[in-house]
């Protein structure tokens, strides 16, 4: 992967990190809860279920595009037109936030990564998310392990950032997130729709 194309893949990675989703509000739900550091465990599975549906969704298309050149195209394509679709309905989503009753019980980190991981993996947006993304920068010629050490490690170290930059943050953001919770919706789904387009005529 090029440089030019890795800050492209950065940038659309910044934006899947920041935008709603089930991971970010656990992350959020269990940072306000629990505190920071409990809640790191949260975070840590998610990511390594996150890298998971990477290398099943990267092998996959791989294998795919051994067989074929033109599924690439038609790949790229489809995947521009979902990440546009994404963002819309990330722009018309309600804002996100947590409301907190009284104290959870203490909970092992163990149990929390769990939660974080199965969280996911078993959300099928994500799954289609990055069979929709990778095709824009796999190289078929390269070397697809190499390829996905390179994906997989740049996203899991922004998507790690992210997710604990908020449970560090959880009562402070999700208290601005209550008052502006829609302007923020509106602005990861304008990233979307404009990095789905941009990639799609890119291709």
């Amino acid at each position: 992967m090029d440089l030019n194309t890795w800050l492209v893949y950065v940038v659309a990675v910044t934006g899947l990190s920041l935008s709603p989703g089930p991971n970010g509000l656990l992350a959020l739900t269990h940072g306000a809860v629990y505190g920071w550091r409990k809640a790191t465990f949260t975070v840590a599975g998610g990511v390594f279920g996150f890298v998971v549906v990477i290398a099943l969704s990267m092998f996959g298309i791989g294998a795919l595009l051994q067989e074929s050149l033109t599924w690439l195209t038609l790949m790229k394509w489809v995947g521009g037109a979902y990440l546009v679709w994404l963002g819309i309905q990330v722009w018309r989503s309600p804002p996100v936030g947590v409301q907190l009753g009284a104290p959870a019980n203490e909970r092992s980190g163990a149990s929390m990564f769990r939660q974080g991981a199965l969280s996911a993996l078993t959300n099928p947006k994500v799954l289609l998310f990055f069979a929709a993304f990778l095709p824009h920068f796999i190289d078929p010629a390269g070397s697809l392990v190499t390829q996905f050490v390179v994906m997989a490690g740049t996203f899991a170290l922004f998507e790690f950032a992210t997710e604990l930059l908020i449970v560090a943050m959880a009562q402070r953001i999700n208290a601005r997130l209550a008052r502006a919770g829609k302007r923020f919706n509106q602005i990861c789904g304008g990233l979307f729709v404009t990095i789905g387009a941009a990639l799609t005529l890119r291709g």
